[in-house]
């Protein structure tokens, strides 16, 4: 919405109350502003015209107000505890029973018939240190992404991500460019989660990335989840990789909608 106009301004130099659509004061000839405001016509009414950094500070305070708003109403990231939830579920479970990976989900090896493994894989964490880190990214990019886009939309990313990097690795094995194959974990999850807020950052943001502050933050975290399969057996790189992708074409899909609807 255009921004109405001030009815006058008063001049600093002289204290004159002058028009505000004039650059100079015509009492003492100092400058009032360095240009007149671009005006536009809305109905019956002359409104000045709204700058793009305006209007992308307008589009994010209404944003954050909104946000605000829905989690005062009471959403809840429901889709994200859900998935911490599972995973530490299993992993106990795992522990007392006991139970291999495989017997819990993870894919160790050939698939087979078992396409099913495809999507539990990423819910299945071979010890606490994996749970713990990939917990904690998904807990920070999950809940922001489903305050802004509802448990819904998050459940179908969190679910696409994780089951279509578990598809790739399967993929890439079967066509023999690797020699073992071994998914569990939430690697591919925390990484689309990670593109698809980075998506949706970026279109708040009218296409910058805001703060260095925060860059250098999410840079830091998507090093350390890339890195992760260096230390830890489940976490495919070619998983991460592939529910990053995923993440960062979801998540620019619903920056883009976003977008029109402001």
């Amino acid at each position: 919405m255009a921004q109405a106009p001030e009815l006058s301004v008063v001049c600093r130099s002289c204290g004159s109350e002058v028009s505000p659509y004039v650059t100079e004061c015509p009492y003492c000839g100092a400058r009032i502003r360095k240009r007149a405001p671009r005006l536009e016509r809305e109905g019956d009414e002359i409104r000045v015209r709204e700058s793009r950094r305006d209007r992308r500070r307008r589009l994010r305070r209404e944003r954050a107000d909104e946000r605000a708003a829905r989690t005062a109403l009471g959403v809840r990231p429901i889709a994200t505890a859900c998935t911490l939830a599972a995973g530490a579920v299993l992993l106990v479970l795992g522990r007392a029973v006991p139970l291999t990976l495989s017997e819990l989900g993870a894919i160790v090896g050939p698939v087979g018939g078992e396409a099913w493994r495809y999507v539990t894989a990423p819910f299945v964490y071979d010890d606490l240190g994996a749970l713990f880190v990939l917990s904690l990214a998904i807990w920070v990019f999950g809940t922001a992404i489903e305050h802004r886009l509802g448990s819904l939309a998050t459940a179908t990313l969190i679910v696409a991500t994780g089951a279509l990097g578990s598809l790739a690795a399967g993929a890439v094995y079967s066509a023999g460019l690797t020699d073992t194959l071994v998914v569990a974990g939430g690697n591919a999850i925390a990484l689309g989660l990670l593109g698809a807020w980075l998506m949706l950052w970026r279109g708040e943001a009218g296409g910058q990335f805001g703060e260095p502050l925060e860059a250098i933050a999410l840079t830091v975290t998507a090093i350390v989840l890339l890195l992760l399969p260096l230390f830890e057996v489940g976490a495919d790189p070619v998983a991460g990789l592939v529910g990053g992708i995923v993440g960062l074409a979801m998540g620019s899909l619903a920056a883009r909608r976003a977008g029109h609807a402001g």
